[in-house]
């Protein structure tokens, strides 16, 4: 699968490593597929350290290092093209690098996973991990290989989206009407905005901050994990608790890289990759919640809103499901009526 056909030069290693792509591959850091006896597998990711992504696949790496006693040579590298996550997954598919993340553009990467985007039809953190870590999970897993030649090594998430705007706070539907709300370029993100009464503008993260402080966007959404690690308190006033998206994604391994493993360190890999998931998974839920967002997003100059959570829901109910529930059908009904 060829998602992007150009990958930009600038690459960075938990800060910045000169000589972008070409020096992973001349210093020999990419995994070198047919050289078996090389097994470095470099796992490239746009954010550094401390985003809680980053951290838990920086310890991995040195884990799968230490646990293989050496003949795994993962390293990570953080703030990797930044803002260029399609790049950096055509290079995983192409088997330039062997690991990456789609992060926020996972429905784009994998179109499957849009279902999970509409709005307020996962419930909670309980529903998703039991279905990401269960049969729903192995289907899209099985289906990512045949298609897209890749190997999920977890699903992972950042959280239930929330908006960060600079006027004022988002309290109920109506505080929308007008407002231009950046989204990520997945459908879904725009329909979400769109029928909850605001002007959806879809935009690469690269160019949110500049387009916040020039007035092109009143606000737009993030997890409260991704607010506090992309500092959105320099260009918003006001964080409102809303869940309106719940925005999984997964960790990736190119396919023939993981088939050149041996079923033991096969096994390993998908016991670290599950610690991983959970470092993530803990990071984010400690602090979606209105006390912990108050407590750490108030100090730097944030108010924290209490959304009616339930308006929106009715509206998205009305407004947006039935399309989505026609074009995905028995998949939607399963996750609609998934009992965690």
């Amino acid at each position: 699968m060829k998602i992007s056909s150009r990958i930009p030069g600038s690459m960075r290693r938990r800060g910045l490593v000169k000589g972008g792509m070409a020096t992973i591959l001349a210093t020999g850091l990419a995994p070198a597929i047919a050289r078996a006896e090389a097994r470095k597998l470099v796992f490239a990711h746009i954010n550094a350290v401390p985003e809680s992504a980053a951290v838990a696949f920086d310890w991995m790496a040195a884990e799968v290092k230490r646990r293989s006693n050496g003949a795994l040579d993962m390293q990570f590298f953080g703030s990797t093209l930044l803002g260029k996550e399609l790049e950096i997954m055509n290079a995983v598919t192409s088997g330039t690098i062997a690991m990456s993340s789609p992060v926020g553009a996972a429905a784009t990467v994998f179109p499957e996973m849009g279902v999970f985007l509409a709005p307020y039809l996962v419930k909670d953190y309980d529903q998703a991990y039991k279905m990401f870590n269960g049969a729903i999970g192995d289907r899209l897993d099985r289906d990512f290989q045949r298609k897209y030649g890749v190997k999920t090594l977890c699903f992972f998430d950042y959280g239930f989206r929330h908006f960060f705007t600079a006027g004022k706070p988002i309290v109920e539907p109506g505080d929308l009407r007008g407002s231009r709300i950046r989204v990520q370029q997945a459908k879904a993100f725009g329909d979400t905005i769109n029928g909850l009464g605001g002007n959806a503008v879809p935009m690469a993260w690269g160019k949110v901050i500049a387009a916040a402080r020039e007035g092109v966007i009143d606000g737009g959404d993030l997890p409260v994990v991704n607010m506090l690690a992309l500092e959105i308190h320099e260009v918003a006033k006001y964080a409102s608790l809303t869940y309106h998206n719940y925005g999984p994604t997964n960790a990736v391994m190119n396919l023939a890289a993981w088939n050149g493993l041996t079923p033991a360190e096969q096994k390993m890999m998908l016991e670290i990759a599950r610690e991983a998931q959970r470092k993530i998974r803990d990071a984010t839920e400690a602090v979606d919640n209105f006390d912990k967002a108050k407590e750490l997003l108030e100090p730097k100059g944030m108010t924290v809103a209490k959304a009616d959570v339930e308006a929106f829901r009715r509206i998205a109910q009305d407004r947006i499901w039935p399309a989505y529930r026609k074009q995905y059908g028995a998949l939607w009904d399963e996750i609609a009526g998934f009992e965690a």
